[in-house]
Order: structure tokens, then C-alpha cells, then sequence
């Protein structure tokens, strides 16, 4: 075993951790979005039964959870403000 294959080896193993960096960080960014939008769907829930009172509603779906999952409360207004205002 020589000092070329030993470095190499090294680079190869540089280049593997590498590789595995630029391949986590979108699943982090995915599940980091599943995970909110379940949480903005859940929101939106709460909203709906509440503002059952008042008539308020937003409908639940994919698009609406997600948008509340990023923007949390904010989200909520817009989408309020998109369906009664527009």
C-alpha cells in the first residue's frame, strides 16, 4: 500500500461525506415542510371549528396547509383576506 492509494482512499471517503452532505439537506428541507403543513393543517382546524361560530372558513387542503405551515398565523390572515376580500 503506497502513499497513492492511501490518498485515494482519502479522497474518495472526502468526496463520500461530500456527496452525503448535498444529498441530506433536501430531506431535511422536505420533511421540514411535511412537518409544517400537517401542523398548518391542524391550525387551519382549530380556525374552522372556532370560527364555525362566527362563520368564518377555510377550506382544508394541501395548498392551505401549506401555506399556513410556513406563515403560520400570518398565513391564516392572508388566506381570510384572499377569500373574503378577492
Amino acid at each position: 500500500m503506497g502513499i497513492n492509494s492511501i490518498l485515494a482512499f482519502a479522497f474518495g471517503l472526502f468526496l463520500l461525506y461530500i456527496v452525503g452532505i448535498l444529498l441530506v439537506i433536501p430531506i431535511r428541507l422536505i420533511v421540514k415542510l411535511i412537518i409544517n403543513g400537517v401542523l398548518g393543517g391542524i391550525l387551519l382546524l382549530i380556525v374552522n371549528l372556532i370560527g364555525s361560530f362566527i362563520g368564518i372558513s377555510i377550506a382544508i387542503n394541501p395548498l392551505t396547509a401549506i401555506i399556513v405551515g410556513i406563515f403560520g398565523i400570518p398565513g391564516i390572515l392572508l388566506l381570510l383576506i384572499i377569500q373574503y376580500i378577492l
